[in-house]
């Protein structure tokens, strides 16, 4: 009793097991985001808590984080399938569950450096070690993710950390050692796992990806991982190399390492291009796999991009540039939004006002397939991969049809941005349902597109939900009129969609 009195017990309300599970019963059920951030206010008093054991702090820590994981879920899925979100709505959200992960990753951090120190705190974790190091990388991985859902730069220290976790597992031979991650979590993890998987995402180019593409390729990259191979030798397949103890990333082999070190790691997409391949041979035909775990069920025409994408950034040989690109330094007013372009490509650019709302990038590169540019001043929260938009160059005429297809933030008000051309010749046409009578049915804007390669096709620039397959259009031009057929959608962006027609001119 006498050694009870002047036990080293921490000062914390959590370090008493009673008191922690009443405040994990007591979360709310009904609220995710104030659930979140009652845990990651006691997270960050942790951080700030002395006395702690190592093996404690860990116990409660893992029980904090296991309690909040449903909550997190949910705010993701409301971070990615609310289309408006108002810029202070995102920006609350993904500060909410980006600052989680950080104060979760330093307190699994700090555990984990325990281990091999002199005292027996290290010792009290061995048996832990497995699932204490495979959920520091991966909470540090949701970082790298929740950064890349914004398209802002990884920080560099986020990568020394990432290796560091991953190397002390290994230390302690434990980083092959598969763990239930999370209790609701399916199937098993290791720390090298985690540590591949935040090394492929990176690697998958996912600044052309709209953030829920991004979400679905995590899903996928989960999925396919056991294919990957990753070893500590270079081998004539190794596509990317990385350097654990580096505040770098991921390096593809084009650009060798300058020293050679017991801690270089190599990994390409091993046995996944074939798997990837059947998959989207099967999703092509309106089959997606039961066992496809995508965090939600999504229509072909929303993965097959995805996919698409992913298929060419895991080949064994990832691409080269399409065109090459020559620097120049000139400035583009661009407008952005369906019905700014329409208004552009149907001749009526000078309206009032709009001189004024444009803004001014400036382009660095330029090449056959589009351009890059620079911004300096970020405005509103239009600006996203898939925006359209509408170009003319300084001193020029002429405007050009583009869509936003990689976007890089370097901050709130920078960003770099490239821009894939649609048509340099557009034209704005009001389209009819071709069973309707002009004066019983309004017109549909449209922006016909010239530059189309198969012969006696036509590509339409329309609103959000215009296109129907069952429905063919017409418009006059001139003393003709042109006969549409539906063929398909080809694509869906903020405000827009592209499809396919056959046109028929009828005289």
């Amino acid at each position: 009793m006498i050694l009870n009195l002047f036990s080293s017990r921490p000062d914390h309300p959590l370090a008493d097991a009673k008191e922690l599970k009443r405040v994990i019963v007591e979360l709310p059920l009904d609220n995710a985001f104030k659930a979140v951030d009652e845990i990651a206010g006691w997270l960050e008093s942790l951080g700030n808590a002395d006395g702690f054991r190592a093996d404690l702090l860990f116990d409660v820590a893992r029980q904090l984080d296991d309690a909040a994981q449903p909550h997190l879920k949910t705010l993701a899925r409301n971070y990615l399938n609310s289309p408006r979100l108002s810029r202070s709505e995102e920006k609350r959200l993904w500060t909410t569950i980006f600052t989680y992960w950080e104060l979760l990753a330093e307190l699994y951090e700090r555990c984990l450096a325990k281990i091999g120190s002199k005292d027996k705190e290290g010792d009290a974790l061995k048996p832990v070690l497995p699932l204490l190091s495979a959920r520091t990388v991966a909470a540090l991985g949701q970082q790298v993710k929740w950064v890349e859902f914004r398209y802002g730069p990884v920080p560099a220290e986020l990568w020394k950390r990432l290796g560091q976790a991953y190397l002390r597992a290994e230390s302690g031979k434990v980083a092959h050692k598969p763990v239930q991650l999370y209790p609701s979590a399916s199937g098993a993890s290791t720390a090298e796992g985690e540590y591949l998987h935040v090394l492929a995402f990176h690697a998958s180019s996912m600044d052309s990806l709209m953030p829920l593409e991004i979400e679905i390729a995590d899903r996928l990259l989960a999925h396919f991982l056991p294919g990957f191979k990753f070893t500590a030798e270079a081998h004539s397949s190794s596509v990317y190399w990385v350097d654990a103890t580096l505040s770098q990333p991921p390096m593809r082999m084009a650009k060798l390492p300058a020293v050679v070190t017991p801690t270089l790691r190599f990994f390409s997409s091993g046995s996944v291009p074939k798997l990837l391949d059947e998959l989207i041979r099967s999703v092509e035909r309106g089959e997606v796999p039961n066992d496809l775990n995508l965090g939600g069920q999504y229509q072909p025409r929303t993965l097959l991009p995805v996919l698409r994408h992913l298929a060419v950034y895991w080949a064994a040989q990832p691409p080269l540039r399409e065109h090459p690109r020559h620097n120049v330094k000139t400035r583009l007013a661009v407008l952005h939004g369906f019905d700014d372009s329409f208004t552009i490509f149907a001749g009526e650019v000078a309206r009032v006002g709009k001189e004024r709302t444009a803004d001014s990038w400036v382009v660095e590169n330029v090449s056959l397939g589009g351009f890059g540019a620079a911004i300096s001043n970020v405005g509103g929260d239009w600006l996203k991969v898939g925006a359209l938009i509408s170009l003319q160059p300084e001193g020029g005429e002429n405007w050009v049809l583009g869509v936003v297809r990689r976007l890089s933030k370097e901050n709130e008000n920078q960003a770099s941005v490239g821009i894939q051309t649609l048509a340099r010749q557009a034209v704005s046409v009001e389209l009819h349902p071709r069973s309707s009578v002009y004066a019983a049915a309004g017109g549909v804007p449209g922006i016909r597109l010239p530059e189309d390669k198969a012969p006696g096709e036509v590509r339409l620039v329309l609103p959000t939900a215009t296109f129907d397959v069952r429905e063919s259009l017409e418009y006059i031009s001139g003393d003709k009129r042109y006969l549409l057929t539906p063929i398909e959608q080809v694509e869906a962006g903020t405000d827009f969609e592209i499809a396919r027609y056959r046109e028929l001119v009828e005289g």
